[in-house]
């Protein structure tokens, strides 16, 4: 909490220790003080095999936090996890969707109130690159003429731009589609709403794009996947990466950087079937 760790991620470390202290328990350990470097390299192979390298890198990482911050506090004489390394998970390049893919999904709402949200949702997601997070928890004072102020991780803010199609299936839904919406519900400052009036939740907006996609025939689509595509689309028309960085919202700029390896791979496969002597 001190590091201002979202809600979702702090639920994660909670299941990570308590799968830890389970296995802690087994063991027949009952003091933190007692753990061993053995114990933790007992507890990484019998994480392995159930979870992913991913998985196991974050609950092992939890793990050396609680370890180090026993150490501090004086709960224990030392670390025995200083010197255990997380598996390194495999490097695997985030999904992008090719232009016409985006458009494809974005032309599927209809006209009606929840049409007029989802088509807002899909161009407010695909327009600013937000999680999904950010816009299930986007307010109404949150949105300017032309841009708009996203909550991210760590309690940290930006402004990002708000594209013209975005601003335009915004303005409609806000207009024609969200004032009904509200009037079933008991006053929310969220700008998307459900079907009741009250603010839409996570899991339907994941609904929202996934029933989208499928009727645009682009399977295998997160609410990730457009974030990806909004990233990757502007270093492909030639934007600094040290802007995209900032547009997503991320700390470092290593984070972003792995968008470039994307448009590197896709200049590849121009050259492979554009170029005659490619082959």
């Amino acid at each position: 909490m001190e590091r201002g760790l979202s809600r979702n991620t702090l639920l994660s470390y909670r299941r990570d220790l308590d799968r830890y202290v389970a296995f802690l328990t087994a063991a027949g350990i009952d003091d933190l003080a007692a753990v061993t470097r053995a114990d933790l390299d007992r507890f990484l192979i019998e994480l392995r095999a159930p979870l992913s390298t991913a998985s196991a890198a974050r609950a092992m990482s939890a793990v050396r936090g609680l370890h180090r911050f026993a150490a501090r506090e004086g709960l224990a004489p030392d670390d025995p996890g200083r010197d255990v390394r997380p598996p390194a998970p495999p490097k695997r390049l985030p999904k992008a969707l090719a232009v016409d893919q985006v458009e494809r999904i974005l032309a599927v709402p209809g006209d009606d109130p929840l049409g007029l949200r989802d088509r807002a949702l899909l161009e407010f997601l695909y327009g600013t690159g937000a999680r999904i997070s950010e816009a299930v928890g986007l307010a109404v004072d949150d949105l300017d003429e032309a841009t708009v102020t996203l909550h991210g991780k760590g309690g940290r803010t930006r402004l990002v731009p708000l594209g013209r199609y975005a601003r335009a299936a915004l303005d409609a839904y806000l207009v024609r589609s969200r004032p009904g919406l509200a009037a079933g519900g008991r006053g929310t400052p969220a700008v998307f709403l459900n079907a009741r009036g009250g603010p839409l939740s996570r899991q339907s907006a994941w609904t929202v794009l996934h029933r989208a996609a499928g009727t645009a025939g682009v399977p295998g689509v997160s609410p990730h996947t457009l974030r990806h595509s909004y990233a990757t689309h502007l270093l492909d028309g030639g934007a600094d990466v040290r802007v995209v960085q900032e547009l997503l919202g991320h700390a470092s700029v290593t984070t972003t950087q792995v968008y470039t390896l994307v448009t590197v791979e896709r200049l590849r496969e121009v050259y492979a079937t554009s170029h005659p002597r490619a082959r």
